[in-house]
């Protein structure tokens, strides 16, 4: 079973952002009000400006992969291929240029300009990302990225967006991804995959920004799952990434020797599984015994057969000389049958 941790979680890509700030001036409606639980998408209308048919550019960029906390979150914006311009000069940049502040006023101005932009993004929940990385067969952090990318565009045009120009910030190599991307919509003529997009192309940028303040938003109002942790559990994660001595610090505190961490924490970096190695409790779980011969299965239904004693022991049939007898497993742990409710 593998466990992963980004290479490239070394970068500083969201470090000025320490998850206690004091709240945004305004809660993004892409953010969450209960545990999160499941990934969910959340997606503006479309543009009021915008006509049947018209040509649209589009822009893909994500937050929040490499740290150990909290979602990950990708995020499209959009808007008419011939405003592209106007965009641009709304002033957008790589959300990681930019302080919190900032970054709050640009989603302001995004949501102020329903006329012109559209945007959706992706959360995707530490439970979810640590369940598709720990699959038996592999699906990494890139492969998981790739799909989402691809289920935010499929929804885009099936809601009627006449996509002519997609710019995406790159996760792995970029002209596979774009090749990848190129032959799975082929009605979209202009696709590019490119690193740094986020500071090449000004959708990208408005698209960074939807995803930044959304998870910074989610972390911030985590709410707990479990059972009375929002009153015992610090929220001074620090930046979320593993070199961050703040989290790992968070890290050692909040984790149970024996049922690990909240749902807040990304269980499959290695981060994790080192101190659950180091400072958790080992824990024993009983196998099965194979050791015991089992009846064959005809015997079951043929009461002549020679292992008619056998099945005697396993079968719960009821007859009326005789109560039914308790499965096996029951007798093996001493359990008893629950009558009463």
């Amino acid at each position: 079973m593998e466990f992963e941790e980004e290479s490239n979680s070394l970068e500083v890509e969201e470090e000025e952002t320490q998850l206690g700030l004091p709240e945004s001036a305004t809660r993004p409606p892409s953010g969450t009000k209960t545990s999160l639980l499941k990934s969910y998408t959340y997606a503006t209308s479309l543009p009021t400006s915008l006509e049947p048919d018209q040509e649209c550019i589009l822009g893909v960029d994500e937050a929040g992969r490499g740290p150990v906390l909290g979602p990950m979150v990708y995020g499209i914006c959009y808007c008419p291929l011939s405003e592209k311009d106007e965009l641009a000069d709304l002033g957008f940049a790589d959300s990681k240029t930019l302080n919190e502040q900032e970054r709050d006023g640009l989603l302001d101005v995004i949501m102020s300009r329903q006329d012109l932009i559209g945007w959706s993004v992706r959360v995707l929940s530490p439970m979810d990302i640590s369940n598709s990385m720990l699959r038996r067969t592999k699906y990494n952090l890139n492969a998981l990225a790739h799909d989402t990318t691809i289920q935010l565009i499929r929804e885009t045009l099936a809601a009627g967006v006449n996509l002519k120009e997609v710019y995406v910030d790159t996760v792995g190599p970029p002209e596979s991804y774009q090749r990848k991307l190129e032959g799975l919509f082929p009605t979209i003529p202009t696709i590019v995959v490119a690193k740094k997009a986020d500071s090449k192309y000004p959708i990208v940028s408005a698209a960074s920004i939807c995803a930044k303040v959304t998870r910074d938003d989610v972390l911030r109002h985590w709410i707990f799952a479990e059972k009375g942790a929002d009153d015992t559990v610090s929220r001074e994660f620090g930046s979320g990434y593993p070199s961050d001595p703040k989290t790992v610090a968070w890290l050692k505190k909040n984790m149970d020797p024996i049922f690990g961490y909240p749902n807040i924490v990304r269980f499959s970096w290695a981060t994790c599984k080192t101190l659950l190695e180091t400072s958790g409790k080992p824990v024993s779980w009983p196998d099965d015994d194979t050791s015991r011969e089992q009846p064959r299965i005809t015997a079951l239904f043929d009461g002549s057969s020679s292992d008619d004693k056998k099945m005697k022991q396993y079968s719960t049939y009821v007859c009326k000389g005789a109560p039914r007898p308790k499965p096996q497993l029951m007798q093996d742990m001493a359990l008893r049958s629950v009558t009463d409710f």
